[in-house]
């Protein structure tokens, strides 16, 4: 049996991430999601929480017909000894699919193999051009699974990410 990892901050999970762990699926048997700074939540650029993020990606990928593994992975702020971190709260796993050059690297130094998943239409599929489609009350819909939209919806979570986005009052 064949494990393997993916991580992001999934602030929201997107189409992108989606395509990406479809194309993982048939590489793996099973697949873990690390969702990456899981303590940060309520700001504009991270507004949902690990558990938020989780029920996104929960609901989104029980289509992929794989087991898969969704952890919170906190934050620790020490690249030495992040690979070791992130190997203490995950299942065991033999390959790394991601793009962050950081990330590559710190798993490479590590002796793991990492493959560089293809990037679905990027400028489109991304968390930033989401989150500011929510705030203008643009169409951000179409860019993340339905799965997704509806635990945005029941958390209310364009509300939130429009008042955490206003300025200060005066």
């Amino acid at each position: 049996m064949r494990r393997g990892f993916y991580i992001g901050r999934f602030q929201p999970y997107h189409m992108g991430h989606h395509l990406v762990l479809e194309q993982i699926s048939r590489e793996v048997d099973e697949i873990i999601v690390g969702i990456g700074t899981a303590q940060i939540s309520h700001t504009v650029t991270d507004p949902f929480t690990a558990g938020e993020r989780i029920a996104m990606i929960y609901g989104a990928l029980r289509e992929l017909g794989r087991w898969f593994y969704i952890i919170p992975l906190p934050d620790i702020n020490r690249n030495a000894v992040w690979v070791s971190h992130v190997k203490s709260m995950t299942p065991p796993f033999e390959v790394v699919y991601s793009n962050n050059p950081l990330v590559v690297e710190l798993f490479m130094e590590a002796g793991m193999e990492v493959r560089r998943p293809p990037m679905y239409r990027r400028e489109v599929y991304s968390g930033t051009v989401i989150r500011r489609l929510m705030i203008e009350g643009g169409d951000w819909r179409q860019l993340v699974p339905d799965a997704v939209a509806k635990v945005i919806d029941e958390i209310k979570g364009v509300e939130r990410l429009r008042n955490i986005s206003k300025k200060d009052f005066a």
